[in-house]
Order: structure tokens, then sequence, then C-alpha cells
């Protein structure tokens, strides 16, 4: 049976009967009613889409895109500078692999922080509180005397940065609905998707002329730029009459309501364990590559901009060509067949046949192009079950979870002490199996199910 459109994400519910309930999960038609406290300038109806759209305009797309590039900037543009952190600072390989399981461990307890926090008090506060913090963040690892110090400024640094990629997602979710919100996830995505290609190869090329101290140089410097450019150009999308109160007793009612809602949870894990392919290829591949192919930093470089082109590419093909054609869940299936068939191929070509490094990037060109239809449709799929005011708690819980698995998923490829090939190959599969596993188990069979709410808040 086809999956649900991204505008309904296959909740059938009606509106919750209470207030607190209302704002927390919602179908697309309830996140439109009245009782949702929507405004009209929020501009969250899909009729009106066009003039969200216009109001935003281009500089807007240009901000969010680089908050939201700010995650993937803060994770890739220090990889090709990981053997010298090892050498400079006397450590082991995957002791120094920790700066990157710390920085997403960071990045998930962010998102727990912020996302809340801006349904509480705005989307621009948080924001900025967050950039000043991790423009402080990267200036430590800039002079950070050993990898203790780095280690504990990488997770402030990432915990900071959450900021800019759970409120980016919120702002879109105040902005648009279903299709209309796909184009302007692939819009960001188009901006923010340039930061896993050229921020490897910027690093490979700063490694030239400085240390790998310069790049967190860098990472400072442009902290400070969005700092500048999200103070003068973003503008708050979620009015004060729209905004959640409660306290911490409130943002729990809202994440528990939000976790028992099966179709909420099946696109969430679906959207974790897809991440957690990301990321194991990510935290693997410099060290395979490098090490097991014996390519060079920049040629290490140019294979990783390869296969983010792969991801870019997809997502855009997704968003403006196929998803006002086919239904999500259609999209989401076919983008999960080929990410299995990718990961089997990984395994076979390193494990059966050893085919050599072709036949390795040809396989994860592959399974990041899948990753370019299942993340945004199931993104989407799920912001459309909630309504504005909860935008952020359920940013938070989709940000978390990826980046949890992430932090989890990072430090695997590196078992055993000595890179390999085959180990990448296996921990990528295993995480496309649980995200289609997620999808078919959890999600198309709650469709019948009303979605559960949080209880109401006490009078």
């Amino acid at each position: 049976m086809p999956g649900p459109t991204a505008g309904s994400a296959g909740d059938t519910s009606t509106a919750p009967a209470s207030p607190a309930a209302d704002a927390t999960v919602a179908s697309t038609a309830d996140a439109a009613t009245p009782d949702a406290a929507t405004p009209a300038d929020a501009a969250t109806l899909t009729d009106a889409a066009g003039t969200a759209a216009a109001a935003t305009g281009r500089a807007a797309i240009v901000v969010l895109g680089g908050l939201v590039a700010l995650g993937p900037l803060t994770t890739d543009l220090y990889l090709p500078g990981l053997p010298a952190i090892a050498d400079d600072l006397v450590a082991e390989p995957a002791a120094v692999q920790l700066t990157l399981t710390f920085s997403m461990f960071g990045v998930a307890a962010g998102q727990l922080i912020f996302g809340p926090l801006s349904d509480r008090f705005g989307r621009r506060p948080p924001l900025l509180a967050g950039l000043v913090v991790y423009t402080l963040a990267s200036i430590v690892c800039v002079i950070a005397p050993d990898l203790t110090t780095l280690i504990a400024a990488r997770f402030v640094q990432g915990a900071a940065g959450a900021a800019g990629l759970v409120i980016g997602r919120a702002v879109a979710r105040d902005r648009f609905e279903g299709v209309a919100m796909i184009r302007f996830l692939a819009s960001i995505t188009l901006i923010s998707g340039l930061a896993p290609i050229l921020a490897p190869l910027f690093g490979a090329q700063m490694l030239r002329f400085t240390s790998w101290r310069g790049t967190f140089g860098a990472l400072a410097a442009l902290g400070l730029l969005l700092t500048l450019v999200a103070f003068a150009a973003l503008r708050e999308t979620l009015p004060p009459s729209a905004r959640r109160g409660g306290g911490l007793s409130g943002t729990l009612r809202t994440m528990g309501g939000l976790l028992r809602n099966m179709p909420f949870l099946g696109l969430l894990l679906t959207s974790t364990f897809a991440f957690g392919a990301l990321f194991g290829y990510i935290s693997g591949s410099s060290v395979v590559l490098q090490h097991v192919y014996h390519v060079s930093p920049q040629t290490y470089s140019l294979l990783f901009g390869l296969n983010s082109v792969a991801i870019v590419g997809a997502t855009q093909l997704n968003g403006r060509v196929l998803a006002p054609r086919f239904t999500a869940g259609a999209l989401m299936r076919t983008g999960l067949a080929v990410m299995i068939a990718a990961g089997v191929s990984l395994v076979l070509v390193t494990a059966v046949w050893d085919l050599g490094l072709v036949a390795v990037c040809a396989s994860l060109f592959v399974m990041m192009a899948s990753l370019g239809m299942v993340l945004p449709n199931s993104a989407a799929r799920a912001l459309s079950l909630v309504a504005p005011q909860s935008a952020g708690s359920a940013s938070a819980l989709l940000g978390t979870g990826t980046f949890l698995c992430g932090a989890v998923v990072a430090p695997l490829s590196s078992l055993g002490g000595s890179p390999s090939a085959v180990l990448l190959a296996v921990v990528v599969l295993s995480c496309a199996v649980l995200s289609a596993a997620s999808y078919l188990l959890l999600l198309r069979p709650a469709r019948t199910a009303p979605a559960d709410a949080p209880e109401p808040a006490a009078a």
C-alpha cells in the first residue's frame, strides 16, 4: 500500500482535545485549525506557500543554508587533518577519532537544548546565543594544548553549532507544509550540501600552508560571520502568540507525546539509521581510503566531494522534480531499497570479491545518492505531523537521534585497531537495514491507528 504523502505524513488522527495536545501532535489539517494558534503571517498553510516563499527571499534561504551547513563544516573541514592531529598531540588515531564522536554527542545534546528554547523564546535569541558560543569554542580548539582539551572544546562546539541545525528546520516548519516544505528543505540542502563538498577540499589545501589548528581558526571566523549575518538578516518566524510555555515539564510532555506518535517515531528512526549510514561513511572513509587504498589527502577530498555531489544532486532531483509527481512514501521506499542494494554491493566488493578502490567508490556513490531521497522526505513527513508551536522540539528529536546514532557508529569502523574496508561496509549496510526495518515495521502499520497525544497540562 503506498505511503502517505509529505503533506499528510500518514496521520489520520483528529485534533487532540486540549490545547497542549493540539500544539504537540497534529496532522497537516490539524496544524491549520484555529486551535493550533498559528498566526496568518506565519504562512504555514499550503495554499499560502507561494506568499511565504516570496517573503522568505533568497537572502533568508542563504542564511538558513549557511546555518544548517555549520554542522557539516564543523565535521568535515578538519577530517584530512586527523592524522596530523594524532602526530602533533602524540595520540593514537582511534583516540583522535573521539574528537568526532564527542562533537556528535555535543550536536545531539545541543539540539535538545536549543530546540525547546526556540519554541519558548522564539527562533532568533537561542540561535544568536548558540553562534556566539560556537565561535568561542572554535577559538579554544585552535589553542588546545592536548587531546583532552580538544575533545572537550569539540563537544561544546558541536552543542553550540546545533542551534543552526535545529532552528533551521523549525523555521522551515514555521513557513511551509507538504511539498512546499520539501522544496524549501531542498533549497537549503543545495547550499548546505556544498559544505561537505568544499570542506575536505579546503581542509586538505589548508594543510599545505597551515596546521590543523588553522582549520579551526577558519571555523571560528565562520561562526563570527554567521553571527553577524543572522543578527542582521534573519527575521523572527515564531511570534509571541505562538510560543510554548510550561518550562521543563511542558517540554517533556511535548517530546513524550511526539515519541508516542507511531508515524513520527517510525520516521524518526528511519532518518536516524539512515544518518547512521552517512556518519559511518564520514567517520571511516578518511582512514580506510588513505590507509587501506593509499590515496593522498587531496585525492581523498576529491572522492569525498564526489560523493557529496551525489547526495546534493539526488536531494535536488527529489525536491524539484520527483516530489511534485510521486508520494513521499513511494520516494522513501525507493530510496531505502537503493540504499540496501548499495550496502550489499559494498560488502560484496570488499569482503567477497575484493574489487578495489573503483568498486568501493561506486558503491559509496550510489549509497549517498539514495540518502538524498530518504533524508529530506523523512524529515518533511515527520515535521508535517507537528504544529509550529512544537516544531523546535520535533526538530530537536530528529536531530538528536541522528547525531546520537552517528556518535555510536563513528568509532565502529576503527574496531580492532587497524583500518578495515570490510568493517566499514558492514557498518553502513547494518544502518541501511535498520532504517528500512524502522519504516516497514513502525510507520506503515501505524497509519490505521490514532496518533497518541501528550497528557494535558495541569490547569
